[in-house]
């Protein structure tokens, strides 16, 4: 990124009428000998104007006045997505960012100065964009936000234009990543029970545990080690995921390893700790004890890597692995057709009909927010209508309490399991 010049003189000039608004101009030396004259403007009354030109005559006089080089949207947003994006998210991510500012922003705003942004040019790209797709509006809007707050902290720009620009109307109208869930897509007790029992014996097992009665995502539970595991607690740290860097590409990485390196959570809130149900907890216990044979049988070969979904050899899964054994045993088992995903919807939908408290679940789920998980949960009132009695044996054998707390400095969510291991028997015999 470009480097910020010293000031070395100034000059602040008084406020005046600019295009029937109000704004003021700061004469800026440089110590290269260079000069320039930047024009602060937009202002709806000139009582704003002078607001901020005294917080500008501060910011001179205490050298906190920041003024970067001129940089084009273009090169700005390329660079920060090889240095910042690229480094730290998914090659998922990183490429749809990729192609939103590829073909969207850069159309609209690529050839202006990211210094010369404001809010007015981010509003009315945001129409624009909305007019052909509102999802591409809110991912836009997302880009902006990240992008230029990452100008603002590596000094490229004083303000964030994109703070607080709202999307039209309409867009916000369409609920961003509203998913109404169709009760074909969710699996009932009886249906969880089956899909349990089916999966017993086969290498998609914990996975299904983990998705079905943990709600963690693929990654993440393909992630998961048994250093996670606090044996004492029956606690499980999930810190990790296994999945695709976005710069693999520029990484020499072993043959069919590409998609199972480890990677940063999805969101920080992603980094959570949960308690483990007694179900899970024993078959946990069990595959460790399958894995100490598997080590000892296979010294030579085997790959202490410490994985609790791995193969026989210690290897890691691939994040599309499960899929065919997944898709056989619903068509065997005569469930649903459902994808991986919905098992993690099931479970959150489970919580919120039984009324549990929207953050509890976010923090359970790894969700940045609580209105995300209303977002993207928000299910139709005849969605697992079948055995509400059932149901309810089942929340209350399998799902936490609803008396929870939850510690927001440690992100520990703490919640009560009443023994289920009796209660699987019962229902798997």
């Amino acid at each position: 990124m470009t480097e910020a010049k010293n000031i070395i003189e100034h000059k602040v000039y008084n406020i005046i009428k600019v295009k029937k608004k109000y704004g003021f101009r700061v004469l800026l030396r440089f110590d290269d000998g260079t000069e320039e004259i930047r024009q602060f403007s937009g202002f709806a009354t000139k009582k704003d104007a002078n607001s901020e030109r005294e917080k500008t005559i501060a910011q001179l006089v205490t050298k906190t006045f920041i003024v970067p080089k001129k940089q084009s949207v273009s090169n700005f947003l390329a660079e920060w997505l090889e240095t910042d994006i690229k480094v730290r998210t998914t090659a998922n991510t990183y490429y749809s960012y990729k192609n939103a500012i590829k073909n969207h922003i850069l159309p609209i705003l690529g050839k202006m100065y990211i210094t010369d942004l404001t809010r007015v040019h981010i509003k009315n790209m945001y129409i624009a964009i909305a007019e052909k797709s509102h999802t591409m509006a809110q991912v836009v809007k997302n880009i902006m936000n990240i992008s230029m707050q990452y100008a603002v902290n590596k000094g490229f720009v004083f303000d964030n234009p994109a703070k607080g620009v709202p999307l039209p109307k309409s867009v916000a109208q369409d609920l961003y990543h509203t998913r109404t869930i169709k009760e074909s897509n969710t699996l009932n007790l009886e249906q969880i029970v089956i899909l349990i029992n089916a999966s017993r014996g086969t290498g998609i097992y914990m996975q299904v545990l983990f998705a079905v009665l943990m709600g963690l995502r693929r990654g993440e539970i393909n992630g998961l080690k048994y250093s996670d595991v606090d044996f004492v607690r029956q606690k499980l740290h999930v810190s990790r995921q296994l999945g695709r860097a976005a710069n693999s590409e520029d990484t020499v990485v072993a043959p069919k390893t590409r998609t199972k390196q480890e990677i940063k959570l999805k969101t920080k809130s992603s980094n959570r700790i949960l308690d483990i149900p007694d179900f899970v907890f024993e078959e946990i216990l069990k595959s460790r004890e399958q894995y100490e044979r598997n080590r000892s049988r296979r010294s030579n070969l085997f790959q202490d890597l410490d994985y609790i979904c791995c193969s026989s050899y210690g290897r890691p899964r691939s994040m599309q692995y499960h899929f065919e054994s997944f898709k056989e045993i619903l068509k065997k088992s005569g469930l649903p057709n459902i994808r991986w995903h919905d098992l993690r919807h099931s479970y959150a939908t489970l919580l919120m009909k039984n009324d549990f408290n929207l953050k509890a679940i976010s923090k359970i789920l790894g969700h940045a927010k609580e209105i995300v998980t209303a977002d993207i949960y928000v299910d139709n009132q005849e969605i697992i209508a079948d055995g509400v009695s059932e149901l309810s044996e089942y929340m209350n054998e399998v799902i936490p309490e609803k008396s929870v707390d939850f510690n927001e400095k440690e992100n520990v969510f703490d919640y009560s399991y009443i023994d289920v291991t009796a209660a699987f028997d019962s229902l798997t015999t």
